[in-house]
């Protein structure tokens, strides 16, 4: 009697920890997801601002998250199949696969706080000398639109303040027609309208471009981060729970 409640007892942990795991598996999924779109929308939508970083830290991060996105997605109907098979193998595959994406998420943690360290100082170093030795000269037409675009979308003018313009090659030269800032640094872009650098015509924003291009990416290596731990603790919890139902089925299959 006993030894027939024991294992009716087994059973019933075996179906508890079934359950836990398909319903973890379930969310692991949707994180997965998450990770992917974070990485996706961070190189798509804003793919402008990449090129006028110096380190590539911040795209390779974002490179990361899509990998392991991706591998997750793959992973969670891997988890399905082991769950639904009681298959020792198949939980054996899904714990391995898990312990990977979380080491790969670590991976890009590290490189998304080492940047987050750096990027006062990388954008200090780099963003002025685009600006003056990049800006509008042949073959740097994928700069000049970011740099553009970075002006409008931020409403800001050169990188601390629009005197820095007064150093670029070319406002200096004869292709600037008397420019002395860009047109993209005016509040009503139109034809030679960075002739004038009054208030009342340009963007004077305290600390430039730099403090708002410094808050947006610290900003997303925040989401970044954020939705990486996310699913490191869910991945935790997984393979625990993993570990739990390999072991109740290697017992029950004595």
């Amino acid at each position: 009697m006993s030894h027939f409640n024991k294992t009716e007892q087994d059973d019933w942990m075996t179906v508890y920890l079934k359950y836990l795991l398909f319903v973890f598996n379930f969310f692991f999924w949707v994180g997965g997801a998450a990770v992917m779109a974070v990485g996706i929308w961070t190189l798509v939508e804003k793919s402008d601002y990449l090129n006028i970083l110096a380190s590539s830290t911040f795209a390779v991060s974002a490179c990361i998250l899509i990998f392991a996105g991706g591998l997750v997605m793959i992973t969670g109907f891997l988890g399905f199949c082991a769950i639904i098979r009681e298959q020792r193998s198949c939980l054996s595959a899904y714990f391995s696969m898990l312990l990977l994406i979380f080491l790969i998420e670590l991976v890009a943690g590290v490189l998304a706080y080492v940047y987050y360290q750096r990027l006062s100082q990388v954008l200090k170093q780099h963003l002025t000398r685009t600006l003056t030795e990049n800006y509008a000269l042949p073959g740097k037409t994928h700069i000049t639109h970011s740099v553009d675009r970075l002006q409008q979308d931020f409403k800001c003018c050169g990188s601390n303040s629009s005197d820095d313009w007064q150093h670029s090659i070319y406002i200096l030269s004869i292709e600037s027609s008397g420019r002395v800032v860009p047109d993209s640094c005016c509040k009503t872009v139109t034809f030679k309208c960075g002739k004038r650098d009054h208030p009342s015509n340009i963007y004077k924003v305290e600390g430039g471009c730099i403090t708002k291009l410094e808050q947006f990416l610290a900003d997303h290596l925040l989401i970044m981060g954020a939705v990486g731990i996310g699913v490191a603790c869910l991945q935790s919890c997984g393979m625990i729970f993993t570990c739990c139902l390999h072991r109740r089925i290697k017992m029950n299959s004595y």
